[in-house]
């Protein structure tokens, strides 16, 4: 009951020198994931063009097509997501390459 009031002691973490190489791979990677999704939404939208609904209730048509809606938008969402990260990935590479070859070079005495 009479504990004092502990403050947390928080660990002050290095901050990791960013390189072109780290972009890259970033950019890379994640390049990588977007075509992955961007490949999984054309399949997933080719399956559900080829599989109609077969119902003459509207409500069960409108639900399907809603949901196959959501379910393409979500895939197509994530995709876009990682194509736009890549591509600022990348243009961080291009910043931080120019920055390496303007930066005046230290000459040791």
């Amino acid at each position: 009951m009479s504990d004092p009031n502990i403050t947390p002691q928080v660990e002050a973490q290095a901050s990791v020198p960013m390189t072109l190489l780290r972009c890259l791979t970033g950019a890379l990677i994640s390049g990588g994931l977007g075509f992955a999704l961007y490949s999984l939404m054309i399949k997933i939208a080719t399956n559900f063009a080829s599989k109609p609904i077969h119902s003459d209730n509207l409500l069960v048509v409108r639900i399907t097509s809603a949901v196959r809606t959501l379910v393409v938008g979500v895939v197509a969402l994530g995709s876009g997501i990682f194509g736009i990260v890549a591509i600022g990935l990348l243009a961080l590479g291009v910043q931080v390459l120019m920055q390496q070859l303007t930066k005046p070079k230290s000459s040791e005495n």
